[in-house]
C-alpha cells in the first residue's frame, strides 16, 4: 500500500538526517572494529527500518517497491554496511515469507521480524551452487512429519546474528536442476544449525558473512514455506527479483554520495593555482559520473513503477542491476583518480567505498548472470 506524498517525504526526511547525523559520523569506526554499534542497531528497530517493506498487517510499514527504492537510495549515501543491518529483513530475508508463505507462518514470523525481535537470512548460495543456483546439494529428507536436512551454505549474509534462515534444498533427488528444490523456515537454535567462522572481506566490514551449516537439522513439515514442495527456486526466483532493484537503488545512492564528495574536493584542490574542478578532464570525469548516475537513477524509478502497476519486470530489473551496479564502479573509480593519491589514503574514505561497492555486480546475481537473463528474454521475445 502507498504512503501519500507527504507522509513518505517526511520518511525521507527522517532518514537523511539520521545517515547524515548519526551514521556518516560512524563510517570508519564500524569499518574498522567490522561492527556495527548495537546502540545504532536499536536506533534502525525503533525508526522502523526492519519492517519497511513487511506489510502494514504484519506490523510493517508496507512501502510499495517505488517507496523502498527512495529509501535504498538514501541509504545508499553511506557505508552499505549500515543498510545490510536491517537489509535482509526488508529483503531478501523477509520477502519470501511475504510472496509465498502460509498464513500461519506470516502471522508466526513476520510480526517479529518487522520490530526487529527476529533477523533474517537467506540460505541459497553453497560451495558448488553459487551462480548456477539451480545445482544446490543440500537436502532435505522427508522422515515421518519432519524433513532432515543436510548441506552447507556458503557467504550467506548477517548470519552470524541471524535468528531465522530461509534454507533452499533438494527434496526431490530425482529431478535435476531448480525444480526438485523446496524451501524452508529454520530456526537458528535447531540442534544440528552450526556457523563458520566470519569471513574476512575486501569491503563492507561491519556486515557479517559467514558459511551455514545443517547436520541432520530436523525441521516439521509445517515450516516447509508455502507449504508445497519443490517450488522453492520459484520463490527463490521471486525474492532475487526485488532484491536486484534494492541493490541498483543503493547504487545510485553510493555514487550521488562519490560524486557530491569527488565536486566538493575538486574545487577545493588547488594545483597549478587554479582548482582541479577547472580543469577540462577533471569536468570530464564528473560529467560523466553524474549522467551515468542520472541514467541509472531513472531506470530503477521506471521499472519500480512499473513493478508496482503489476508488469512482469524480470528482465528490465536485471537489466537495472547490471547497469547501476556497473556504473557504481565506475564512479568510485572515478571518484579515486579524482582525490589522487589522497583517494588512496583511509582518511578519506573514497577508498573504502571503492572496495565496498564491487560486492554489488557480484551478490544476488554477478553481471554476467543479468546478462544471460537479458538476453534469455529477448530471444523469447523475438523468436
Amino acid at each position: 500500500m502507498a504512503l501519500d506524498s507527504d507522509t513518505l517525504q517526511q520518511l525521507l526526511d527522517t532518514l537523511t538526517r539520521f545517515v547524515n547525523e548519526r551514521l556518516r559520523p560512524l563510517e570508519s569506526k564500524t569499518a574498522a572494529d567490522d561492527r556495527i554499534p548495537q546502540e545504532v542497531v536499536e536506533e534502525m528497530k525503533a525508526l522502523g527500518l526492519f519492517g519497511l517493506t513487511i506489510p502494514e498487517a504484519y506490523g510493517g510499514l508496507g512501502l510499495n517497491m517505488q517507496e523502498e527504492a527512495a529509501v535504498a537510495r538514501v541509504f545508499g549515501r553511506t557505508s552499505p554496511a549500515f543498510r545490510s543491518a536491517f537489509g535482509t529483513n526488508v529483503g531478501i530475508g523477509s520477502q519470501s515469507l511475504v510472496i509465498d508463505g502460509t498464513e500461519d507462518q506470516k502471522q508466526f514470523y513476520l510480526p517479529k521480524m518487522a520490530t526487529g525481535e527476529i533477523v533474517g537470512s537467506f540460505c541459497l548460495s553453497e560451495p558448488e551452487a553459487g551462480s548456477d543456483a539451480a545445482s544446490v546439494r543440500t537436502t532435505a529428507i522427508k522422515d515421518g512429519d519432519d524433513y532432515l536436512i543436510n548441506g552447507t551454505k556458503r557467504y550467506i549474509t548477517n548470519a552470524p546474528w541471524a535468528d531465522l534462515f530461509t534454507v533452499f534444498a533438494r527434496t526431490d533427488a530425482s529431478v535435476k536442476g531448480a525444480r526438485g528444490v523446496s524451501a524452508f523456515l529454520v530456526d537458528r537454535k535447531t540442534p544440528g544449525v552450526s556457523l563458520g567462522v566470519p569471513y574476512r572481506k575486501m569491503g563492507q566490514q561491519g556486515a557479517p558473512v559467514c558459511d551455514v551449516i545443517f547436520e541432520d537439522v530436523r525441521v516439521p513439515a509445517e515450516k516447509l514455506l508455502g507449504g508445497a514442495e519443490n517450488v522453492g527456486f520459484i520463490t527463490a526466483m521471486k525474492v532475487l527479483d526485488k532484491g536486484r532493484l534494492h541493490i541498483s537503488a543503493i547504487s545510485v545512492g553510493v555514487a550521488e554520495r562519490l560524486i557530491e564528495d569527488a565536486t566538493k574536493y575538486a574545487i577545493e584542490r588547488k594545483q597549478f593555482n587554479q582548482p582541479i574542478a577547472e580543469f577540462q578532464l577533471v569536468q570530464a570525469m564528473l560529467a560523466d559520473s553524474q549522467t551515468e548516475m542520472y541514467a541509472a537513477a531513472c531506470m530503477v524509478e521506471e521499472t519500480a513503477r512499473r513493478r508496482d502497476a503489476g508488469e512482469a519486470v524480470n528482465a528490465l530489473a536485471a537489466s537495472c542491476k547490471l547497469f547501476a551496479t556497473e556504473m557504481v564502479g565506475r564512479v568510485a573509480d572515478r571518484a579515486v583518480q579524482i582525490f589522487g593519491g589522497a583517494g588512496y589514503i583511509e582518511d578519506y574514505g573514497i577508498e573504502r567505498f571503492y572496495r565496498d561497492v564491487r560486492l554489488f555486480r557480484i551478490y544476488e546475481g554477478t553481471s554476467q548472470i543479468q546478462q544471460t537473463v537479458i538476453a534469455k528474454d529477448m530471444i523469447k521475445r523475438f523468436s
